[in-house]
């Protein structure tokens, strides 16, 4: 067992800031029972909850609630937990919270309560995460999956390749050992048919993390274009609500406005711009720099187009874009991160919504006609959104995941492959040992098992003080 965080015991208020029924101060450390004892009434026995008066210094009641005491290791954090629960009053859990300090707690760090829990063995890197992730779940998709990761199915699935891994390596180190003998290791322990194994479970691993990264974090959307094309109309259309204001009086809406939607459990994050034009009116010029700011960041950019003036050359469709402005590389970022609406189409002849596929400087554009006012095409774009980033709706087997589990994947990935081409070309056993220790290096970065500094401090500097 690694050894504890440090000898401080801690202490914070774990419920959320407000007026509730209940309000929660935990005390996590070698010296939780002892300073409970000195605002008790009565010693608690472990896991017992019991009802009683919170004292301060003169042995009056701060507060009565329930108390409970879990010893180590069997708590959240693996040291001694005391935690009392009252009512929920700001001012009241303040008063417990400083005769806690008073008796020699420290205030907890925002989530040090989990890394503590982490550092003393009770959960994992991933699943340390997942409780942030549980609390921030913007949809009951991610919130399910979270769970799922929190109770170990990631970490599971990690280990598990681990596993396999590892004893690939200790028949190809057993192959160097006897490299000198009329014996072949590689061939009698199917290294070869063991490594396509493990790569086929790298990659369904892989492919449900980034659906876990869809879960959690989502896609980012940009709606563009000339002003009065149907902007605003279309994200009140995304988001089902008023959120924009729609006039027909061109400039009206002159800063980013942003709301988010879920599509299938997925996050949308939705900015409706400014209209794409040259004014001399200053606040429209710099709502227009701003919106030309969010189209650089955007994962999917939504060019809106009055569909009754468009002209039928692409070239002018996109004028907006500036795409004159831009290199190569630039350019074919932009477009392959563009999608054309051709909205009110109810005023033309044909009327019918649907999806097309054009090409434009060699890039394939997607372009969906639709009419924002008559509600045509809602439903094929919010699809063609989630084709975009290759979200699938959540199953019962997914997990939620994160940007640095994915690059830690695919750097294990890369070194896996690199392992099973050696293998093919007979390359030295050294190398091959080698290329499979890094990407067991790489997955154990996921879990915790080789982790820095500053990894941990940015990862639980970003939980709230009460976790």
């Amino acid at each position: 067992m690694m050894p504890q965080h440090n000898d401080d015991t801690i202490c914070a208020i774990v419920t959320a800031p407000g007026r509730s029924g209940v309000g929660i101060v935990r005390l996590s450390g070698h010296d939780a029972l002892d300073i409970a004892l000195q605002m008790l009434p009565l010693k608690p026995e472990p896991r017992h909850a019991h009802y009683c008066s919170f004292l301060n210094g003169e042995g009056q009641a701060i507060d009565q609630g329930i108390v409970l005491y879990f010893p180590t290791p069997n708590s959240y954090t693996g040291e001694e937990v005391v935690e009392f629960q009252g009512h929920g009053g700001l001012q009241v859990l303040n008063l417990l919270l400083e005769r806690c300090r008073s008796l020699g707690a420290r205030l907890a760090l925002p989530g040090e309560f989990s890394e503590r829990a982490f550092l003393n063995n009770k959960i994992d890197l991933v699943q340390a995460e997942a409780i942030a992730d549980l609390i921030d779940s913007a949809s009951q998709q991610a919130a399910r999956s979270a769970m799922r990761t929190l109770q170990g199915e990631f970490s599971r699935r990690i280990n598990d390749l681990v596993e396999r891994i590892t004893t690939i390596r200790i028949n190809v180190e057993a192959a160097i050992d006897f490299s000198d003998e009329d014996i072949d290791v590689m061939e009698d322990t199917g290294v070869a048919l063991e490594l396509a194994a493990a790569q086929r479970d790298l990659d369904h691993i892989i492919a449900q993390a980034r659906q876990g990264a869809l879960l959690k974090d989502g896609m980012s959307i940009v709606i563009a274009g000339k002003p009065n094309a149907g902007k605003s109309s279309l994200l009140n259309a995304l988001s089902g609500q008023d959120s924009a204001i729609v006039t027909d009086i061109p400039g009206t809406t002159r800063d980013l406005l942003q709301q988010e939607i879920t599509l299938s459990g997925m996050p949308v994050h939705i900015t409706d711009t400014a209209g794409l034009r040259h004014s001399d009116d200053l606040v429209e010029q710099e709502g227009v720099r701003r919106a030309r700011l969010a189209m650089q960041t955007a994962d999917q950019i939504l060019l809106v187009v009055d569909a009754k003036t468009a002209a039928r050359r692409m070239k002018a469709i996109l004028e907006p874009l500036e795409l004159n402005k831009l290199d190569d590389d630039q350019l074919e970022d932009v477009l392959k991160r563009t999608t054309v609406i051709l909205n009110k189409i109810d005023l033309l002849e044909d009327s019918h919504a649907h999806s097309e596929s054009t090409s434009y400087q060699g890039v394939d554009l997607t372009v969906i006609r639709l009419s924002v006012q008559e509600n045509l095409g809602i439903n094929l774009l919010k699809t063609h959104l989630q084709n975009c980033v290759g979200f699938k709706a959540a199953n019962e087997g997914s997990f939620v995941a994160r940007e640095r589990h994915i690059t830690a994947l695919k750097s294990a990935e890369e070194y896996l492959k690199k392992a099973i081409k050696g293998v093919s070309e007979s390359s030295q056993l050294e190398l091959i040992a080698e290329d499979l220790r890094l990407a067991q290096r790489h997955l154990g970065e996921i879990t915790g098992e080789m982790t820095s500094d500053d990894l941990l401090g940015k990862i639980f500097s970003s939980f709230c003080v009460g976790k």
